[in-house]
């Protein structure tokens, strides 16, 4: 796609929604001022919210002539499956993404689109200047980069932030998941090397608290951990054999001990126990791991949805000046 081409292309922004009644307005709002209303389509969707987002969703694609959508889930499905969702309702070349609580600025948007254009990339992150997340989510986020940049072979000064511009290639490729398990960053990662980011502000939350709860947050990691790379299942590999090696170690030292060193000396029930209780420990470990595994494999062979949609909302285009329709 030439320069050209893409200055004159129309926009799709989708946007997750969950319980953000207070500031999903303000948001599309602000899109709409700072890109051009004849390339712009909003998407929303509303992932189960438990407040009145539905509402004012629906009322904003009302208000709106035609360039704001509805994606309404049947409950919560989580960010990344309600993005996948609003992506397979877009029509345009270019997607961005952001949340609904305003800490992705909207007018961050172009600087993302120049980069986009400049450099040829599939993908665009915005990365942080000076976040406004709590520094629990800022450790979580740190742990969670590099264990990226191992399990998914992600460029170590690459940040993936929830606010990202793509063209229609990643888009189209990552509707070709199916799977229950979504983590976007790792699809983008698994299907394109042509990555980059440009520098964004990072603004408070217009209203309300993070829905990032420790739970989310964990199934989130195990998303990116055992969904995207068999790391894992050498890992625990690795350390079953350390394990064993070091328990023969163990027992040929004890043998020795015993024979000739202090051979008076009666081996205590305590030490006998704290050994069972660390290689069971290990066994269970190596267990849980492989248990996470089949237990994907089984909910994907099963059927578990991805998302399901409710119900799909447009307004009608406004007609055009001939009196025709748009």
């Amino acid at each position: 796609m030439s320069s050209k081409d893409l200055e004159t292309s129309k926009i799709s922004v989708v946007i997750p929604v969950f319980n953000g009644a207070t500031s999903i307005g303000k948001v599309v709002t602000r899109v709409r001022d700072c890109l051009a209303d004849g390339l712009l389509e909003v998407v929303l969707v509303n992932d189960g919210s438990r407040d009145d987002s539905e509402k004012v969703c629906r009322q904003l694609v009302s208000d709106s002539c035609g360039q704001v959508r509805l994606v309404q889930l049947a409950r919560n499905f989580g960010e990344h499956s309600a993005v996948l969702a609003g992506l397979a309702h877009t029509r345009s070349d270019i997607v961005a993404v952001l949340d609904d609580d305003g800490q992705n600025p909207p007018e961050e948007i172009p600087r993302l689109l120049a980069g986009l254009q400049t450099h040829q990339w599939d993908v665009v992150y915005g990365k942080y200047i000076q976040r406004q997340h709590s520094w629990f989510r800022q450790l979580g986020s740190r742990f969670n980069d590099r264990v990226a940049t191992i399990m998914l072979g992600k460029p170590s000064g690459l940040y993936l932030s929830s606010f990202k511009v793509m063209n229609r290639f990643m888009v189209d490729e990552l509707l070709k998941y199916q799977g229950p398990f979504p983590y976007i960053d790792g699809l983008i990662c698994r299907a394109s090397d042509r990555l980059g980011q440009v520098d964004v502000q990072h603004a408070a939350r217009l209203s309300g608290e993070s829905n990032y709860t420790l739970r989310r947050l964990v199934r989130l990691w195990l998303n990116m951990f055992v969904g995207f790379s068999i790391a894992p299942l050498r890992l625990t590999s690795l350390i079953g054999f350390f394990f064993a090696i070091s328990s023969l170690l163990w027992l040929i030292a004890i043998v020795i001990d015993k024979l000739w060193i202090t051979p008076g000396v009666t081996l205590g029930i305590p030490t006998v126990l704290a050994c069972m209780a660390l290689f069971s420990g290990v066994q269970f470990m190596v267990l849980g791991m492989i248990g996470e595994y089949l237990g994907r494999v089984f909910l994907t062979g099963s059927g578990q949805p991805q998302y399901i949609v409710r119900y799909a909302m447009e307004a009608p285009s406004p007609p055009a000046e001939d009196g025709q329709p748009a």
